[in-house]
């Protein structure tokens, strides 16, 4: 299967092409282009051409060409779910809940594009502004370069997309290059709801190419990445005064409170843990337990783990399926093997068969470990004894990450000091720090980013905020 690159409205055949490989088979799964320089030129091009179109759409003309995709993508969603299973070995329960996700993500988007406003000021509240009328508009920054993680390869897509078009914005979009066939059905959908040619735009292959290409042209107003911090950081030093939004890592974690029940709770930190082979930027990586509860929380979380079934992302019944590639399998591995080394138990996993690591849990592991102070991205999970929620405080709060943490409690004070002094972007009370819904404000402090995505937000960052007084005097 020969993919083509999505231009200006049109497929467009690409000069270079690489084979896509399954991550659990192995088996290649399609042909996609390799773009050169000059195809991403034209995608930019086709983009700045679009910006003035998309500005002067009205915004129930974008909402309904939003709610068209989302109708379109539900009534295709065995397709959509099937793709994200080929191409990420994601397991195919996860994909279905993935598309379902993203259906909601338009439709959070067709109506923020209905709700964009500004807002009256007030002048005569100073001295010299009186007889002045003066209020607010938000206006559609151009062009947005829109780049996306293999991990949700449809629903952060939309979490871009999404709102640019929402805000009457036009779009350049690098999709993962593990997942680009998602990004390119996508481009499908909207081509049959009727948006506008080079008002998205999808370019695949080189992510140093690509990337390079959207920071540094002037035509590109606004970046919005999700990935690595390292590639993230490396964005922000070259945009300039460029506006960026970064989405980046995380090892978040989860304090459980000498007072939780824990029968109530381990199947929800399992799936945090375990959830898409833990390739989720707020999957559930270091648990603190309190030292009452930290026998039995270990003892029921790894049995609860042993029933986890391994597998063919496609078979329904899979919980865990391959990495997203083999070195990805011998990273983890030297990490977990790192840890024996200096002194953490492996309570059950630490071996791959094949591209699949088993989901494994470490107890005792110090604070400096690569499984700890890095993101594993991986099925691994810390469980660690703590003598109280302040020290477990003070270990979330040693990260060089903040994107999500999370706290089990029965103590509402207790609660609202850990809602206080936890350095993250969200917290989550009695739940797992992967809880997300996608019109919730989303992002994290540290080297977890900047900016924040939920649809209504993500729009705040891809307008201008434009001031107009009128002087009736």
């Amino acid at each position: 299967m020969k993919k083509k690159l999505f231009i200006n409205g049109e497929w467009v055949e690409a000069s270079k092409y690489a084979p896509l490989s399954s991550p659990y088979s192995g088996k290649v799964i399609a042909e996609i282009p390799t773009s050169t320089v000059e195809e991403v030129d034209m995608g930019l091009a086709a983009a700045f051409q679009a910006r003035k179109t998309m500005a002067d759409m009205p915004s129930h003309q974008r909402a309904q060409i939003l709610e068209k995709v989302a109708s379109l993508l539900e009534k295709r969603a065995d397709e959509a779910a099937e793709i994200i299973a080929t191409e990420a070995a994601k397991p195919i329960s996860a994909a279905r809940a993935e598309v379902a996700r993203t259906v909601q993500t338009y439709k959070f988007a067709a109506e923020e594009a209905k709700r964009i406003h500004g807002e009256t000021i007030p002048l005569d509240a100073a001295p010299g502004g009186e007889g002045r009328i003066a209020y607010t508009v938000r206006e559609p920054i151009g062009v947005i370069g829109a780049i996306t993680p293999f991990n949700f390869p449809m629903n952060l897509v939309a979490h871009k997309v999404g709102p640019a078009i929402a805000s009457g914005n036009s779009v350049i979009l690098k999709p993962a290059g593990q997942t680009p066939i998602s990004a390119l059905f996508i481009a499908e959908l909207f081509q049959e709801a009727g948006l506008p040619a080079g008002a998205l735009n999808v370019v695949t292959g080189s992510g140093a190419l690509i990337g390079e290409k959207l920071v540094k042209d002037d035509r590109v107003k606004k970046i919005s990445f999700t990935g690595s911090p390292e590639v993230g950081i490396g964005i922000r030093n070259k945009a300039g005064l460029k506006r960026v939004t970064l989405e980046l890592g995380s090892n978040a974690a989860v304090i459980i409170d000498k007072d939780t029940n824990i029968d109530k709770i381990i199947s929800r930190c399992v799936s945090g843990a375990f959830g898409f082979q833990g390739q989720v930027c707020i999957s559930l990586q270091r648990v603190y337990v309190h030292e009452e509860q930290y026998e039995a929380f270990v003892e029921k979380f790894v049995t609860a783990t042993k029933q986890l079934k391994i597998g063919d992302p496609l078979d329904s019944q899979t919980d865990v399926s391959a990495l997203i590639t083999p070195k990805d399998v011998e990273r983890t591995l030297d990490w977990i093997e790192e840890a024996k080394q200096q002194g953490a138990k492996v309570a059950v996993g630490g071996t791959a068969e094949g591209n699949i690591l088993l989901p494994t849990v470490l107890l005792e592991a110090d604070s400096c470990l690569k499984v700890s102070c890095q993101e594993v991205f991986a099925p691994i999970v810390l469980i660690n004894k703590v003598k109280s929620v302040d020290e477990a405080i003070e270990l979330v709060n040693d990260s060089r990450y903040g994107l999500q943490a999370g706290i089990y409690t029965d103590n509402v004070h207790t609660a609202l000091t850990a809602a206080e002094q936890l350095h993250v972007g969200g917290v989550m009370i009695n739940d797992i720090p992967t809880f997300r819904v996608d019109h919730m404000p989303y992002g994290g402090v540290k080297e977890s980013g900047v900016g924040r995505e939920g649809i209504k937000y993500a729009i705040e960052e891809m307008t201008e905020l434009k001031l107009v007084v009128f002087n009736r005097n």
